[in-house]
């Protein structure tokens, strides 16, 4: 039989240098509230080293941050040693985790377990066991700050934060601004109960708005504006903030303990305690699941007044949970089950070049695949050159992935502390088979992009038909990137006025195509024959031309006569175009090749005015949209802004109106905070539309 695996060299110092990266993150956001990486990313970083540790058991060391618990008081609060040891919960991010621990606790109750489920077969505890009841208690995971609070004869003596596990600092002057902390209890009881200080959603962005303006950092999140908060000498400060606070554990009571952890709950309400309503018993695992899929949908969490970031599976029966124990730093009869995190570490193994519709060539890393906002990545973009040099991106660094709402995933920052010996900066090359038989590249004057010297190599081509026929432009179902590669390999495509050309016998010639799909896609090319202009600008892949001002040229100028017909003077005067814009589109109807192949797509298409925009509340306005709106697609409430007057772009600039913010806004938001430009929710932004 074979021994257990050894850890290679690789390993060992990847183990130590991730030993190191959390422990220094950790103390930064516990002790410092500071956070130069995400929680997520943290998350992921912690992750990677328990699954390390896990494989290889030698490398766990007794001061390993998955063994201890983080944060040492600090040295201005005055210190207080809890009367009971305090935790963390571990963590789950997937079915596999939630599933595995589930399966750890029924071997360690003795339990018999249903194949497959991980949960106990009925009648298989006592009721003594039970406490009445099996199963589960499900409770959302608040992201803000641990709190402490000690009861003597139901009247509150000490607020402590949790500190080192052992000893916290006494914040009980500022827990008692907080108005929903009771100084009396409903009995006089001795008690000992934990729980989470969290600041108010509504009052996050404002706060932050206010210290940008009184030239002080923006939180990064809403927990470390909790610790800020709570971690003052002046209580005039935590006063002054809308702080809120939930309590979830019983660690101390004079009076008899309830025998399940939802009758606990009960128990702290009675008292007069805040405990979050949202917590529910179920008997099954998958009932686990089905609690979690709902509240990780931005929709479920967007009528909450409090940020969470995943949810709490406890062992219902109180006995079992002290059957169970605790190991070092965590209770084993409870798990934090996480949503799918919009920031990740993973380790960047490649960078290559793919070639855009245009010529430009953009870097993109190749990364060890890892789960992402829901979804598994293996590629970023990179964007250019000065994006990879400002961060100073080389391979086989570990990097922040991020994925943000319908964002196309992107390398946000860069883990020093694991960059591995011998790293070597990257360059980009100066030739590239994507460039035809030429190969050469040259970088854009006076911007950061590079492009193919010679333009047409079959993969631009393919980008830009495919392109032509995506949802932007004129959004001709069945004519994906596929489909537009086959029919160009069979020289049935070179340019978009080919498709209209297409016949039914044709397509039934192709490998894939048969009646059905034949005729569905012919019943298409028909039905996009009617576009509107602003669309069909958007599908000619003129540089700079992106929806917006396609939208601006089409309302300018109402027809594809009169825009071909124009300067690039009269095109640079246009408000939102300017003189880059419009010396591109100037140039692009200058060249012979694309006023023939217009000139052949004319003959097939009906192309629609557009409408100028309307007088609307949102006039004169410029508007900007990030992250995942509750009800709204990001498509969606641009089309409102215009339909309201206003003007969508897609960056944060001194002339931006307002921040239509949702769920993971990213670097959009903390722009905004930097140059003091208002930021709306979706509600704020609908009722605006009403006025």
């Amino acid at each position: 039989m074979a021994g257990p695996r050894k850890a290679n060299q690789e390993v060992r110092q990847r183990v130590a240098a991730l030993q190191e990266a959390v422990r220094k993150y950790r103390t930064l956001e516990h002790e410092h509230d500071a956070s130069p990486i995400s929680p997520e990313a943290l998350d992921s970083l912690k992750y990677e080293l328990a699954e390390l540790e896990a494989r290889y058991p030698e490398l766990v060391t007794p001061d390993s941050p998955t063994q201890v618990v983080a944060g040492a008081p600090l040295p201005e609060l005055k210190k207080v040693r809890h009367a009971v040891p305090q935790w963390s919960f571990n963590d789950a991010f997937t079915e596999d985790d939630v599933r595995a621990w589930a399966a750890r606790i029924e071997k360690a109750l003795g339990r018999d377990q249903v194949p497959g489920e991980g949960v106990p077969r009925s009648g298989s505890l006592s009721r003594a066991e039970r406490g009445d009841r099996g199963g589960y208690d499900l409770e959302l995971k608040i992201d803000g700050l641990k709190i402490v609070l000690t009861y003597e004869a139901g009247k509150l003596v000490t607020a402590a934060t949790r500190g080192d596990g052992v000893v916290g600092e006494d914040v009980t002057h500022n827990v008692r601004t907080i108005r929903e902390v009771p100084e009396r209890l409903a009995r006089p009881v001795d008690l000992v109960a934990e729980g989470e200080i969290y600041l108010k959603r509504a009052g996050f962005t404002k706060l932050n708005e206010e210290r940008v303006r009184a030239g002080l950092p923006a939180f990064a999140n809403p927990r470390n504006a909790a610790a800020g908060s709570i971690r003052q000498l002046d209580p005039k400060v935590a006063a002054a903030r809308p702080l809120g606070a939930f309590l979830y554990d019983l660690a101390v009571t004079s009076e008899a303990y309830p025998p399940t952890q939802s009758e606990e709950l009960d128990y702290l309400r009675a008292l007069g305690l805040p405990v979050n309503p949202e917590h529910r018993h179920v008997e099954r695992l998958e009932d686990v699941f089905a609690y979690w899929e709902h509240w990780k949908e931005p929709r479920a969490r967007a009528g909450l007044d409090y940020q969470i970031d995943g949810v709490v599976a406890k062992v219902e029966a109180r006995e079992a949970q002290e059957r169970l124990g605790y190991t070092g730093k965590a209770p084993r009869y409870a798990i934090a089950y996480k949503f799918p995190p919009e920031q990740v570490e993973t380790i960047l193994e490649d960078i290559t070049l793919q070639v855009g519709r245009t010529g430009v060539l953009t870097p993109v890393a190749h990364l060890r695949p890892v789960a992402v906002a829901g979804s598994t990545v293996a590629r970023a973009t990179l964007h250019n050159e000065d994006f990879i040099k400002g961060r100073d991106i080389r391979i086989g660094d570990t990097v922040i992935l991020q994925k943000a709402g319908d964002v196309i995933p992107e390398v946000v920052s860069v883990i020093r502390e694991l960059r591995p010996k011998g790293a070597k900066a990257w360059c980009f090359p100066t030739h590239s088979p994507l460039c035809g038989s030429d190969g050469r590249i040259e970088r854009i004057e006076g911007g950061a992009a590079h492009r193919c010297v010679v333009l047409g190599s079959f993969e631009q081509q393919a980008r830009r038909l495919t392109h032509f026929a995506g949802k932007s432009a004129l959004d001709i179902d069945g004519l994906g990137s596929k489909t537009v590669r086959l029919l160009m390999s069979e020289n049935l495509v070179g340019e978009p006025d080919d498709f209209f050309e297409l016949t039914r016998d044709e397509l039934l010639t192709l490998e894939g195509f048969e009646e059905t799909k034949a005729s569905n896609l012919i019943t298409s090319l028909k039905e996009a024959r009617r576009v509107g202009l602003d669309r069909l600008l958007v599908g000619l892949s003129i540089p700079h031309v992106g929806e917006e001002v396609a939208y601006l040229l089409a309302t300018h100028f109402g027809t594809l006569a009169k825009l071909q017909k124009a300067s690039g003077a009269e095109l640079a005067k246009i408000e939102g175009v300017g003189p880059v814009i419009g010396a591109s589109v100037h140039s692009w109807f200058g060249q012979g090749g694309n006023r023939a192949m217009l000139e052949r797509l004319a003959k097939h298409l009906k192309i629609e005015q557009v409408a100028a925009p309307p007088r609307g509340p949102l006039t004169g306005q410029t508007v900007v949209v990030t992250g995942t709106l509750p009800t709204l697609s990001r498509e969606e409430a641009e089309a409102r802004v215009r339909a309201a007057g206003g003007k969508a772009t897609g960056s944060v600039s001194a002339s931006t109106s307002f921040l239509l913010a949702g769920e993971n806004p990213g670097s959009k938001l903390d722009k905004a905070h930097a140059l003091g430009i208002p930021v709306l929710s979706e509600r704020t932004f609908l009722k605006l539309l009403t006025k």
